[in-house]
């Protein structure tokens, strides 16, 4: 792994933090990883967790105006703008941040929700889009990032999914089953790339309360007529820990299963559901 300073890419930023915290050491110092979708929520969270630990993380989002303030806030070595449902922004966004840590060690795929609506309403287009959004995404990003990763020796791979990949929910539907497909597909190629280091894992949450929860919950809200805050406080009410999930709470695990402590887990999908989801 390199640890010198890398060239700069699109908005620079930094060396990236080193001040992880006090507790135990997960090897991740000057490990590199790249977290897209990590201008908020969860991908945030993710690359949060992965500097505090004192790897050297570069981010990517839709928004410019959002990455480039979460690269400064959270101390990402640096960030690009991509659109990751189109196939050259995947490419470039992967070269960049391979360019730009000098190597890629980590992969954290992650992008936005797809639809929100019961099958009946979903059409075409709402299924195209979550189809690339969702599933290519994933898809197009390991493939670009796996020569770097194979030549890495200790790769790591995290999808971001959904606990809908377990027990599927009625207006996610289109988001559940392509979320379902990243997971066969991680599974799958977990046994591929074992013998070079690589581990791939998926992270299910449930609950967790970022935009798109809140986007979710506003739509279910709408339709049953009250307010967003009660619609959520009976969301939270309804689990067994009786809250929501945070964000950091995601982004803890992602940082351990990228560690060298957990290099004899994958395959797996790990829901964060506050145990919601009954499935064995």
């Amino acid at each position: 792994m390199l640890t010198n300073a890398p060239a700069r890419a699109e908005g620079s930023v930094g060396p990236g933090r080193l001040d992880s915290q006090p507790g135990m050491d997960l090897g991740l110092r000057g490990c590199r990883a790249l977290v897209t979708g990590a201008s908020r929520g969860l991908g945030r969270a993710c690359a949060e967790a992965l500097i505090a630990e004192g790897a050297r993380v570069f981010i990517c989002a839709r928004g410019r105006e959002g990455i480039a303030r979460a690269a400064t806030e959270i101390g990402a070595v640096g960030w690009s703008v991509a659109d990751l449902s189109k196939a050259e922004d995947v490419d470039r966004v992967v070269a960049g941040a391979i360019a730009a840590l000098g190597g890629l060690d980590i992969l954290v795929t992650n992008a936005g929700g797809p639809p929100i609506g019961a099958f009946e309403s979903a059409d075409d287009g709402d299924w195209a889009i979550g189809y690339q959004l969702t599933l290519m995404s994933a898809v197009r990003l390991i493939r670009a990032a796996l020569p770097a990763l194979k030549a890495s020796g200790r790769g790591r791979i995290v999808n971001l999914t959904g606990y809908g990949v377990k027990e599927p929910i009625s207006d996610l539907v289109v988001s559940d089953a392509l979320r379902a497909a990243v997971t066969v597909m991680a599974k799958t190629i977990a046994t591929d790339l074992a013998p070079f280091g690589i581990t791939v894992n998926d992270i299910a949450p449930g609950p967790i309360l970022t935009d798109r929860l809140r986007e979710i919950h506003a739509a279910r809200a709408a339709a049953t007529g009250i307010s967003l805050e009660e619609q959520l406080e009976r969301a939270a009410a309804e689990l067994p820990v009786r809250r929501l999930g945070r964000p950091e709470e995601v982004g803890k695990l992602c940082a351990y299963l990228c560690s060298a402590h957990a290099g004899f887990i994958t395959g797996q999908a790990i829901v964060v559901d506050g145990g919601h989801n009954r499935s064995i």
